[in-house]
């Protein structure tokens, strides 16, 4: 199109320059002669710059609009879910140009499209991670904290991106961790007692972002309160378990090296001291069955012959093991259904489980009941149906446990009275035990008590024949 425009319009310039140039040339003698060829040349020169200006704004308006639609697509690019597209016309260059600038928002369009696809994607993880994480800058302004990082860190209110990291956590450790990773090159690693309700133990993990100068760090939160639990409960099962050995062994040992100094030959000596040997050497194979016993159940080696067992035909066969002991510290010792069908007859219930298990639950927890029952007291077993399982209460009227112990007294060794429950005997094992035989056939347990009034523990068991 500037051919079809320009061709033309420099050849009339040219005749005409053509035409003042014959004119100045030829012998002008006269004024009038001149006069005319002046007309002509001035006449030439304002046809000449009228239709430069004539091309001048015929070339502004032909290139304006397309540049004015070229320069608002740019501005679109990025701004919108769909590709901004333009059409400058039919000229060469400026077809070339439209189908570029197409191209390239097209390119463009998908990269955006994966950036964003990629930044949830990496939110998602983030957020989906059992560790906190904190993105700082360098000058220690939130960018990013996933939900974890929140509950760990006990923010509140909105997300505080942009904020100083001292504005909005108030733990010196946390913050000296952060600045010293951000002033070195190698990531720092602390674990701090996290003051807070409730409270935690967390490791802190900060790393600081590469390039010069250093553009942040990351900080990873990760709650060890579990493992710390753990690792306390370890150590109190091996001084738990090391005492229990001790106790027995000491006197099998005191009343053996009596008895090599001579009391061996003194029959009343002799008799005094070889029925301790054999009480303690009895309490000593308990406590190691009991360890064996538990080990077995929570390494899941222990199998289990699961099937229909008559809970009444249970409990009976359990007090009856236990009279001759209520009995003689002149205990009640009964046992009934709670459950009663709509004729006036107790209903008989059945439990899915194993029966060695079920008698080894009972045995201990009317075991634990009787010990810690005063003379005159009275220990009841109860039985009835709770959704889809059969629950078995032994209730005592005993010592009463305090509600801080409560929730600890299904810990190996644990013992509210440390002094009174080793006078009574047992290995300390026993509330353990019927915890995880009841687990391992998918019920549970748990006690309620009042102190000075009595206790009740509570096994539930899958149901039989549902």
């Amino acid at each position: 199109m500037f051919r079809r425009i320009s061709l033309p319009f420099l050849f009339v310039v040219a005749a005409l320059l053509c035409v003042c140039e014959l004119v100045i040339s030829a012998n002008i003698e006269s004024d009038e002669a001149r006069r005319h060829a002046a007309v002509l040349i001035a006449g030439c020169g304002v046809v000449a710059l009228a239709g430069v200006v004539a091309l001048s704004a015929s070339l502004t308006r032909f290139l304006s609009q397309p540049l004015q639609d070229l320069v608002v697509a740019t501005a679109r690019v990025g701004s919108t879910d769909d590709p901004p597209r333009v059409s400058l016309g039919t000229v060469r260059e400026m077809a070339d140009l439209a189908r570029t600038f197409n191209t390239m928002s097209a390119r463009l369009a998908a990269r955006f499209v994966e950036l964003e696809e990629d930044r949830h994607q990496l939110r998602a993880i983030l957020s989906g991670m059992v560790e906190g994480v904190v993105a700082l800058d360098a000058e220690q302004r939130v960018l990013y904290v996933n939900e974890r990082a929140r509950e760990l860190l006990e923010l509140t209110g909105p997300v505080p991106d942009g904020r100083r990291l001292w504005e909005i956590v108030r733990q010196r450790p946390l913050l000296d961790l952060v600045r010293r990773a951000l002033e070195g090159p190698e990531p720092t690693r602390e674990e701090i007692s996290w003051a807070g309700i409730p409270g935690r133990s967390l490791t802190l993990h900060a790393a600081r972002l590469a390039g010069p100068p250093p553009r942040g760090a990351v900080l990873v939160v990760h709650d060890t309160s579990d493992l710390r639990r753990l690792e306390r409960l370890r150590q109190d099962f091996v001084a738990n378990v090391s005492h229990e050995l001790k106790t027995p062994l000491s006197i099998i040992k005191i009343c053996v090296e009596t008895l090599l100094d001579g009391a061996a030959e003194d029959p009343n000596a002799r008799n005094l001291f070889i029925p301790r040997i054999a009480e303690q050497t009895d309490r000593l194979y308990s406590l190691i069955l009991d360890l064996l016993s538990l080990a077995r159940i929570e390494s899941g080696v222990e199998t289990f012959s699961f099937k229909e067992v008559p809970l009444a035909t249970a409990v009976q066969a359990c007090l009856e093991r236990h009279r001759t002991r209520a009995e003689s510290h002149n205990q009640c010792l009964t046992g009934e259904p709670a459950v009663t069908s709509a004729n006036g007859t107790h209903e008989e219930l059945a439990v899915w489980a194993d029966e060695e298990a079920l008698d080894e639950i009972l045995d201990n927890l009317v075991d634990n009941a009787l010990k810690y029952t005063p003379e005159g007291g009275r220990v009841s077993v109860k039985w009835g149906v709770r959704d889809e399982f059969v629950c078995l209460e032994v209730i005592d009227t005993g010592i009463g446990i305090p509600a801080s112990d409560l929730s600890r007294v299904f810990e190996r060794f644990y013992r509210v009275d440390k002094a009174r429950s080793r006078e009574l005997g047992g290995t300390g094992l026993g509330l353990s035990i019927v915890k995880h035989l009841a687990q391992a056939m998918q019920g549970n347990v748990h006690a309620t008590s009042t102190l000075g009034q009595g206790s009740t523990f509570c096994v539930c068991l899958p149901r039989a024949g549902i």
